[in-house]
């Protein structure tokens, strides 16, 4: 085990000093590599991502919440085996979209006790993205079809529940709860704001860092081998952008508008791509969560998700 750590250390030295050599070989290019990032982040991504962070860190402190978090609670405990304020904020990562529900989970996390089993379910549950991406966006924006939108926003939830379903199997019975030192639910107005401009600054410099790096893997040739695939290249250089950074593989699977492509991009928006993920897990982590295992749930969700889009694509056309 000690090896395999100092193997992977080592690895990821040598790729981090590669990174940091193609950077310093052209590093106006790169520059506005990382100002394309930014700028991108500004115009689709702070917009809705800031007011929904910063309203769901206020839902989820209400009484309301806390009451409609008790009606849900013996369907969610049925299904999931997850507390009803589990549920909740399941339901608001359907509606919101990432990352809103992993930061919901943090905020849960800091302020209320939950059973300690129960965080890593609730974070596969409630890693969704919303209707606003999936049909607005990648649906009638890119396919030009409103229809594939629904088709994947439905195939996306489908899998996302079932296969947390299926993980209510793994939960242990016992109900010992987290037992961290809990901050108190009356924090100002102006720490709601400081924790939500610091969690979007996190999501813009994530995606400003991979708008650079996919630019960079373009350069060196990465995405080339694509054209090994044939006929397929097209689909394949699509679902290598976007295990990078998921827009950007469904723009450019967009392009061939196929089953096949919409059933790719349904893949890639429930895996989330590198740049999702690590969104995700820079709220995640803080709570226990564990990188390896989160990051293999949402590779079942995506296969099942795709498998379920081909299907209802095939079926009902789009």
């Amino acid at each position: 085990m000690h090896i395999a750590k100092k193997t992977l250390s080592f690895i990821l030295t040598v790729i981090l000093i590669f990174t940091f050599a193609v950077f310093l070989s052209a590093p106006a290019k790169y520059a506005e590599s990382i100002t394309k990032g930014i700028s991108l982040w500004a115009v689709s991504v702070l917009p809705a991502t800031f007011p929904l962070l910063f309203l769901t860190s206020l839902i989820t402190e209400q009484h309301i919440f806390r009451k409609c978090s008790a009606k849900m609670a013996p369907v969610t405990k049925k299904l999931f085996r997850i507390s009803g304020m589990g549920g909740s904020i399941a339901l608001l990562s359907v509606f919101s979209g990432y990352p809103v529900g992993a930061r919901s989970l943090l905020n849960l996390y800091e302020t209320s006790p939950y059973p300690r089993d129960e965080g890593f379910r609730l974070s596969c549950l409630a890693s969704t993205s919303g209707p606003s991406f999936i049909v607005g966006v990648v649906g009638s924006m890119m396919f030009k079809s409103a229809k594939a939108g629904w088709l994947m926003f439905l195939s996306h939830l489908i899998a996302v529940f079932f296969v947390c379903f299926l993980l209510r199997f793994t939960a242990r019975t016992q109900t010992e709860t987290t037992s961290r030192v809990l901050k108190q639910n009356n924090g100002s107005l102006f720490d709601k704001i400081w924790s939500s401009v610091v969690s979007v600054l996190c999501v813009g410099g994530l995606i400003a860092i991979f708008s650079c790096f996919s630019d960079m893997l373009t350069d060196i040739g990465v995405f080339s081998v694509a054209s090994a695939f044939g006929g397929h290249a097209a689909y394949a250089e699509g679902v290598l952008r976007g295990l990078m950074e998921m827009t950007t593989g469904c723009a450019e699977l967009s392009a061939i508008k196929t089953p096949l492509s919409v059933a790719l991009s349904c893949f890639l928006i429930t895996f989330g791509g590198l740049c999702v993920l690590l969104q995700q897990l820079s709220f995640l982590l803080p709570t226990g969560v564990k990188a390896a295992p989160f990051i293999f749930v949402k590779f079942l969700q995506a296969i099942l998700a795709g498998t379920v889009c081909y299907a209802l694509v095939s079926a009902f056309g789009f």
